[in-house]
């Protein structure tokens, strides 16, 4: 029987910026359809240049990053909202069918679901300044949906928010993820956040960042709070603790 042909693949990518520093060394990574993998590792083990790999916006030194089932619609939420603050919520979310020549007419039906599906219908003449950060957030992942993705990958979206907005959103993502059927790679430094959102949870190397441990998720969806108390989301943390712990000692004994 052979296996599935993941969406998305990297194999042995390296990537050295123009400065001499080397954010990637021999990483490898197949996304599967249908996953959330996370990426967690310490602050600059190019866990945001993955991300950028993926989305095309920058390209490997050495190595491959291949589509086995084809490019799909890529959305990107970066972790700040990034939204242009004299337009409207609507105005923010029609932009990426904007540049690309969709009229605000024809865009409208998608621009409204878009926003319908992070709960904000009623806030589409609201600007910026008049947003929560949690409603920024929101705006800037209707935008991320508004061209219909498959894949999502998201760079610390939730991490400027307070513990109880980010829970909520956390909770919308996986249901989002549910309804529309996405993929999903998203970076964190949160361990838990990691665990409730994953299928599986990467974990990296200090720079130059490379594949230390892989850990599957495999309880069943949807979670709820009551998977935030359990002993199996405690188990997961713990080991996903270890893992990063190891892989930072290592690389500072061989540094």
């Amino acid at each position: 029987m052979s296996l599935p042909m993941p969406m998305a693949q990297l194999t042995a990518v390296s990537r050295t910026f123009d400065n001499g520093v080397q954010a990637l060394n021999g990483f490898d990574l197949a996304v599967e359809a249908g996953e959330v993998v996370t990426l967690i590792g310490p602050s600059g083990c190019g866990k945001s240049t993955v991300l950028r790999l993926i989305a095309g916006l920058d390209a490997p030194t050495v190595g491959t990053v291949e589509w086995p089932k084809g490019r799909p619609e890529i959305g990107f939420v970066f972790q700040e909202a990034t939204l242009m603050p004299w337009a409207s919520a609507y105005n923010n979310v029609w932009l990426p069918l904007r540049l690309r020549g969709v009229s605000r007419a024809e865009a409208a039906d998608r621009v409204n679901e878009a926003l319908e599906l992070v709960g904000l219908s009623d806030f589409a003449d609201a600007k910026p300044h008049q947003l929560s950060g949690g409603m920024k957030m929101r705006v800037s992942i209707a935008r991320s949906l508004v061209t219909r993705p498959t894949l999502l990958l998201m760079d610390e979206p939730f991490a400027a928010l307070d513990e109880i907005t980010r829970f909520r959103l956390n909770d919308e993502l996986l249901a989002l993820k549910q309804r529309l059927f996405l993929t999903i790679v998203f970076v964190t430094h949160s361990i838990f956040e990691s665990v409730f959102l994953s299928s599986r949870v990467v974990v990296m190397t200090p720079r130059p960042g490379r594949v230390a441990a892989e850990f599957p998720i495999s309880e069943p969806a949807p979670r709820s709070e009551s998977f935030r108390t359990s002993v199996a989301y405690s188990e997961h943390a713990r080991a996903i603790s270890a893992s990063l712990r190891h892989a930072t000692d290592n690389a500072a004994v061989h540094s």
